[in-house]
C-alpha cells in the first residue's frame, strides 16, 4: 500500500513536470493538511539578513500582498496586487482604527512563480486589472488569500475579484466569480477590510468559505472546472479564515471557524453536522485539526475563547454560561484567544499566540496550561500564524522580528532575527528551508550559508 501511494505522489509530480516527494511540499496556507509543521530536515535557529548569515536568497516582489508562499517540488509560487498606491495607507501595529483606505487607482492582480533554489522568479500571470471592488484594512492588503495547489491546479482566490485556476506552468484553465464578497465590519458596515480566506483542496473539491455582509455560503467546487458540487448558506457576520477538513471520522468534514457557527459540515453534502457560538465576533483564526481534536479560537468583543472541539460532535455544542466543557468540547479557555495568529500543535501541546504578543501552551489532550509569556514587550502586534519543524517554532511579529522557540512544555526563546520590514504574512517551510515574505519581498532561509 505505501508503494503505491508513493506511486501516486510521484505520477502527480511527473505530471506537472515536478519531482520532489510529497513531504517537501508546502501546497496551501499553512502547508500540509493546514498544520503548519514540516519536519525531516534540519532548520536554522539564527540568520542575518543584513549580512546574509543562514540567507539562501532574497527576492523582490512588488505590489502589497499578505498571501502565504506556497511550494510545489522545486517551485514556490506567490500572489499580489500591484498599484500606484499599493502601500498607501499600510499601517502595521496594535490598534483599534475601523476605517478603510482610500484607494481607487487601478490594481494589477499578479501570480508569480520563482525557483525555490535561487529565487529567480520564472514566470508571472496578470490575473486581471481593475479598481477593486471593495476597499481594505489599512492592515490588510488586496492578495491576502494565499494560493492552493495539488500539484496539477494553481487556485488563486482573490474575492470580489473572483476564482481563478491556473496550471502550474500559469495557463488560464477556469474562473469562478462570486459577485462581491464584502468583508467589512458588521456594526458599521462601511469599514471594508477585504476577503482573506484561502481555497482548500481536498482530492477533487475546492472548499471555500465565504462570509461576508450578504449572501454568505460555504462551498465545494469541481476543481476541473469550477461547477459547484454543493453550495450551504451560511448566516453569520464576516469572518477571514480558511477552512480545515478532517478525514478521520467517520465521513469527512470541513471544520470553520465564525461568530454565530463555529461548525462541522459534511464533505460530500455540505449538510451541517454540529455548530457552536459564541466568542469572539472578529472570526480570523483557520481551525486547525489535531488527531480527533480541532482548535478553533476568535477574538474581539466580550470574550475571546480558544476552544478543543471533539470531532465525534454532533447538534448544537455551545457551552452555557461559564461553563468551559461539555460532551464534546474537551476544554477551553475563554479569555485566551487569539485574533488574528491561528494557534500551532506540536508534538502534544498547542501554542497559541496573541494579537499583543502573549503566548500561551497548553497540554492537548488535558488543557493544563504549560505557561503563558509575552513576546515583543507588549508594544508589537502579531499576525503572521505560527510555523514548526525541526523542534523549533517559528513566530513572526509585524514589526519584522522572528522569534524562534525551542518547542517544548517550558517558555525558551533561542533567538530574535529581524527581517528589516513589517511581516503580516504567515511564513512556509520545505526541505529545511524557511520563506518568510515580508512587506516587499520573499527571504529563503537555510541553515549552512
Amino acid at each position: 500500500m505505501a508503494a503505491v501511494l508513493l506511486l501516486s505522489v510521484l505520477l502527480v509530480a511527473a505530471a506537472s513536470g515536478q519531482k520532489a516527494p510529497r513531504d517537501t511540499n508546502w501546497p496551501a496556507f499553512r502547508g500540509q493538511d493546514g498544520v503548519g509543521v514540516a519536519e525531516g530536515f534540519p532548520l536554522p535557529a539564527e540568520w542575518d539578513v543584513a549580512t546574509s548569515k543562514n540567507v539562501l536568497w532574497k527576492t523582490d516582489i512588488p505590489g502589497l500582498g499578505h498571501s502565504s508562499p506556497i511550494v510545489w517540488g522545486d517551485r514556490l509560487y506567490v500572489s499580489t496586487a500591484i498599484s500606484d498606491g499599493d502601500k498607501a495607507g499600510l499601517k502595521p501595529g496594535l490598534y483599534g482604527d475601523i476605517a478603510s483606505v482610500k484607494d481607487d487607482t487601478p490594481h494589477r492582480w499578479v501570480v508569480y512563480c520563482l525557483d525555490k533554489r535561487t529565487g529567480k522568479i520564472l514566470w508571472e500571470r496578470t490575473v486581471l486589472t481593475a479598481v477593486p471592488k471593495v476597499k481594505r484594512h489599512p492592515k490588510s492588503s488586496h492578495a491576502t488569500s494565499t494560493l492552493a495547489t495539488d500539484g496539477r491546479y494553481l487556485l488563486a482566490f482573490f474575492g470580489s475579484e473572483g476564482l481563478h485556476a491556473f496550471d502550474l506552468s500559469g495557463k488560464p484553465l477556469w474562473k469562478r466569480d462570486f459577485g462581491v464578497l464584502d468583508s467589512a465590519y458588521y456594526v458599521a458596515p462601511d469599514a471594508q477590510w477585504e476577503f482573506a480566506s484561502s481555497p482548500v483542496i481536498y482530492k477533487d473539491m475546492v472548499v471555500v468559505q465565504a462570509d461576508v455582509l450578504k449572501g454568505s455560503f460555504l462551498a465545494a467546487l469541481n476543481i476541473k472546472d469550477g461547477a459547484d458540487i454543493w453550495r450551504t448558506p451560511r448566516e453569520d457576520v464576516p469572518t477571514w479564515g480558511t477552512p480545515a477538513v478532517y478525514t478521520g471520522g467517520a465521513a469527512p468534514q470541513i471544520v470553520v471557524n465564525g461568530y454565530k457557527h463555529i461548525g462541522g459540515y459534511d464533505l460530500k453534502t455540505g449538510k451541517p453536522i454540529w455548530r457552536m457560538t459564541g466568542g469572539g465576533d472578529i472570526p480570523v483564526p483557520t481551525p486547525v485539526i489535531a488527531g480527533d481534536l480541532a482548535l478553533v479560537t476568535n477574538a474581539h468583543g466580550k470574550l475571546a475563547p480558544i476552544y478543543a472541539i471533539r470531532l465525534s460532535a454532533t447538534g448544537d455544542i455551545s457551552l452555557e454560561g461559564e461553563k468551559t466543557s461539555n460532551d464534546f468540547v474537551a476544554w477551553s479557555y475563554l479569555r485566551d484567544g487569539s485574533y488574528m495568529a491561528t494557534p500551532i500543535v506540536y508534538g502534544d501541546i498547542v501554542f497559541n499566540c496573541r494579537w499583543n504578543g502573549v503566548l500561551n501552551a497548553y497540554e492537548l489532550r488535558s488543557g493544563k496550561r504549560l505557561f503563558q509569556e509575552r513576546l515583543g514587550g507588549g508594544t508589537t502586534a502579531f499576525s503572521a500564524s505560527a510555523v514548526a519543524g525541526d523542534g523549533k517554532i517559528y513566530l513572526a511579529s509585524e514589526d519584522g522580528d522572528v522569534y524562534v522557540l525551542k518547542a517544548g512544555p517550558t517558555f525558551e526563546v533561542l533567538a530574535k532575527n529581524t527581517m528589516g520590514e513589517t511581516c503580516l504574512a504567515s511564513p512556509a517551510i520545505s526541505g529545511g528551508v524557511i520563506f518568510i515574505r515580508t512587506a516587499s519581498r520573499i527571504v529563503a532561509i537555510g541553515a549552512g550559508k
